[in-house]
């Protein structure tokens, strides 16, 4: 009963996020809309593909087309160009081989066990990327499909031609993908979240009292920090692919991507480091027995004042990126940040005792709010 309450329970978790995503598609311009757009132009292009190859033509193999139509409407113009190349290749490579040996061996088992092995070594050339599989698969459908011939062979490279450009042309000219969207959404979620979570610790330290359980969600929640940033990078990496031979590559819902994504990243991936590094020492501090790991309290209200400058100064780095606040602003949040920073060395100095332990919490504590400190000056310029 249990496992079945669990497949239950996973099951309405999937088709309520299924309905949320739905929900999102509706909308308004969203990921999820753009799914959807992507899952219509692939059946549209394999629609297309097979009316003029199958039902116009009448070609002999007129399936080939659709189906690599349909499978190259891809998640970016520019790469459905170059795996549509890399796609023909190797479905060249496989089909010529399977006719060869076709027609020398008219038993399709023994021809299967000569061709399969060679073909499958063919398509991990490098050059034909990851799809090189379509090498075996060219080659299994030339010796399963029917009497092996030259004719049929040339047919299907030519439908599988056909196909490619009807894949690429519809990505291409139909509301090409763009991610631009993602990378802005990701990116401010990463910053949210690490403003949030380092407001919390602030707020924390400087009330004087610190839960373990709590200290311990605000740690697994920065573990979850840097893969969101990485989400990110990605993104921004897809989106910059996206607008190589894309006609859409100047929309003006949104601004070009440039240098300033990227110095969103890095920010975002020494503050995801950042917060993970305090939250850690802090669960150290509050999990260990040992008194001379405590934070000082005057040392932790200091302490706490500079992560409430820290996660202040993120939030004005978010918006001055993907908002209208000032740089103004976040100038002035830095040089506070720096400020107390001084303030925190200084305490630290006055504060620190003989004991290794208590000098290394309070070290790692200093250590990571000097490296997200100057980074900070780094960005705000």
């Amino acid at each position: 009963m249990r496992g079945i309450r669990a497949a239950w329970q996973g099951l309405t978790a999937d088709l309520s996020a299924a309905a949320t995503a739905a929900r999102r598609a509706r909308a308004g311009p969203s990921r999820e809309r753009d799914l959807v757009l992507q899952a219509l132009k692939a059946a549209l292009a394999a629609w297309v593909a097979w009316a003029v190859a199958g039902w116009w033509l009448q070609a002999p193999v007129a399936f080939v087309a659709p189906w690599v139509a349909v499978v190259l409407v891809e998640s970016t113009v520019y790469r459905s160009l170059t795996h549509g190349l890399q796609q023909l290749a190797a479905i060249a490579v496989g089909t010529v081989v399977a006719t060869g040996v076709g027609l020398l061996l008219p038993h399709t088992e023994a021809a299967m066990a000569v061709v399969l092995p060679v073909v499958l070594l063919l398509g991990q050339w490098r050059r034909l990327g990851s799809q090189g599989i379509y090498a075996a698969t060219g080659a299994l459908f030339t010796l399963t499909a029917g009497p092996v011939s030259v004719v049929t062979s040339a047919a299907r490279l030519g439908e599988a031609l056909f196909g490619a450009v009807v894949g690429l042309a519809v990505n291409a000219l139909i509301r090409p993908p763009l991610y631009l969207r993602d990378a802005r959404a990701l990116l401010q979620d990463a910053a949210d979240e690490t403003h949030d979570i380092l407001q919390q610790v602030a707020e924390g330290l400087a009330a004087g009292h610190l839960d373990p359980d709590e200290v311990t969600g605000w740690h697994d929640r920065a573990l979850r920090l840097y893969p969101l940033v990485e989400q990110a990078k990605a993104a921004v990496g897809w989106n910059r692919e996206s607008l190589r031979i894309n006609h859409r590559h100047r929309p003006r819902a949104v601004p070009q991507p440039g240098r300033g994504y990227d110095d969103a990243v890095t920010v975002l991936e020494y503050a995801a480091v950042h917060t993970a590094g305090v939250t850690r020492t802090v669960l150290e501090t509050v999990s260990d027995d040992d008194e001379a790991t405590r934070l000082e309290p005057g040392l932790a209200r200091h302490y706490a004042r500079y992560l409430g400058l820290t996660a202040h100064a993120l939030r004005l780095y978010s918006n001055s990126r993907f908002g209208p606040a000032a740089e103004d602003g976040l100038r002035e949040a830095v040089h506070d940040m720096r400020e107390t920073l001084r303030t925190l060395r200084q305490d630290l100095v006055r504060t620190s005792s003989d004991d290794p332990a208590g000098i290394a919490v309070y070290g790692a504590l200093l250590a990571q709010a000097h490296r997200l400190a100057r980074q900070m000056v780094l960005s705000a310029g």
